[in-house]
Order: C-alpha cells, then structure tokens, then sequence
C-alpha cells in the first residue's frame, strides 16, 4: 500500500445492506472489515509495454492482483494471470506477442488458446471471465465473428474487435478455500442466517407447523412469497439471445 499511487485506492464504504433512509434493503450484511478498493484498468488502452512490480491480494476480489509498471512511469493495477511474475513484461496492443498477460483483439489471437478479461462491447472495458481460476476458449473464427466458449459451458459469438488478456486467472484453488469458523465470515460482513422453516409463519412463507415439518409447499419460495425454484427469471426480450448458440452447462446433469 505504501508503494501503491493514491489514485490508484479509495476508501470501499460500507452499506450495511441498508438504503440511504437507514432501512434494510439486503439482508446478512455488516460488520466487515475497513477496506480499500483497488481501481483495476479494464480497458488496458495503452501501447507502452509495462513491467509487473508486485503481485498483490485484493480483499474485494477472488483473484490476485498485479501492480504494472509502464515505460512513462504510470502505473496501473491488472488481474494477474496464473504463472505470471514479478519482473515479466506485458503490452496491450494490436500486434502484441501470444503471451501470457498480454492484451490482444479477438482477431489477431488463435484458435485454442485460453483467455480472460474479455469485451462484450469493443472499447467498453473486461466485463467477462474475471473471477479465479477461470478462462475462456476461442473456438473458431468466421469474418468479424469470434466464437467463444465461457467458463460456464455457454458458447457465445463475440465482435473480433473485443479485447481479451491471454492466459487463465490466478489464486485458481480459491474455490476450494475454507472460511473455517463463523467469526471469519463476520469480520469478511457476513451476519448469520436463519433458516425460513426456523421461523414463525408471519416471518416466511417456509414457518409454522408442528416439530420439523418442512417446506410444506410444491416449490420454496422467498421471505416475500416468491417461488425461488423452477421458475425461469431470464429476460426473454435480452439483447444477448441472438449471440448465444448454446446455453450454460445445467449442473443437473
């Protein structure tokens, strides 16, 4: 933090899960840590080639960070890539080597080489495959359209022109993390959690009955009413339906 630019962190605050009339709007939330935000370069529009100077935890995210370096003097914080090292060099540019960390068009990268912090919108910024451990796949190219297959198992057409980081993201055993005791998860603003069928019927629909007597219903519904399973919620009307060819893998299966 002490060799970070104040420009580069600012003061994460805390909503407590309350709206700005004090009322609670997200239930489980408060009591976490102070903590500062790190302000990552999702668009990575600079051509100077830049050195990795420190590989950094961020408390707000599941991968690690890296601090970058540029031949200017400027400064800038990425999401590290696996296997990427204190003193590598990366570059964000249109003729770019195939290396990991660089940034490169959909285009000017081949067909089978994994990628993350990727474009919906050409120019917008990384909006996809940030978390840990993930990476997505080019598949195959067509013109001006990239097929992409997500880490979720959806296959998805992208603009050529979209930006993405060659490589897989860092810290990819996070998913296998335990928190280890309930005071970790108040200090990390999680509050506890009541169990709908623990509580009286005028507090969740999920309540009452004699002993442990279950849902009680066809479907779970919501402390509001409603149903929380079978009924689908996606946006038939979304833009993205005509850039999906298949859907997301079901873990049902």
């Amino acid at each position: 933090m002490k060799t970070t630019p104040k420009r580069l962190i600012s003061l994460n605050p805390k909503s407590s899960g309350r709206n700005s009339s004090g009322k609670i709007t997200v239930r489980h939330q408060g009591g976490r840590e102070k903590r500062f935000l790190r302000h990552i370069d999702w668009k990575r529009s600079s051509d100077v080639s830049a050195r990795v100077d420190s590989i950094q935890y961020d408390p707000n995210r599941t991968a690690d960070i890296a601090l970058l370096v540029y031949a200017n003097g400027n400064k800038d914080y990425i999401l590290a890539p696996h296997s990427l090292k204190v003193g590598d060099t990366v570059v964000s540019s249109t003729t770019a080597e195939i290396k990991i960390g660089n940034c490169l068009p959909l285009r000017n990268i081949p067909v089978g080489i994994e990628i993350h912090n990727l474009e919906i919108t050409p120019g917008k910024g990384a909006q996809m495959v940030r978390s840990a451990g993930n990476s997505a796949l080019i598949q195959s190219k067509e013109g001006n359209i990239v097929t992409v297959k997500l880490p979720s198992g959806e296959i998805r057409l992208f603009k050529a022109d979209c930006r993405a980081t060659i490589g897989n993201l860092s810290n990819p055993h996070h998913k296998e993390e335990q928190i280890g005791k309930a005071g970790t998860a108040r200090h990390m603003g999680r509050r506890p959690t009541v169990r709908g069928v623990a509580q009286d019927p005028r507090s969740h629909p999920h309540g009452g009955g004699e002993g442990r007597s279950g849902v009680g219903m066809k479907s779970p519904k919501s402390p509001w009413g409603k149903r929380t399973m079978g009924k689908r919620t996606r946006n038939r009307k979304s833009y993205s339906n005509k850039l999906i060819i298949k859907r997301r893998t079901s873990k049902n299966k």
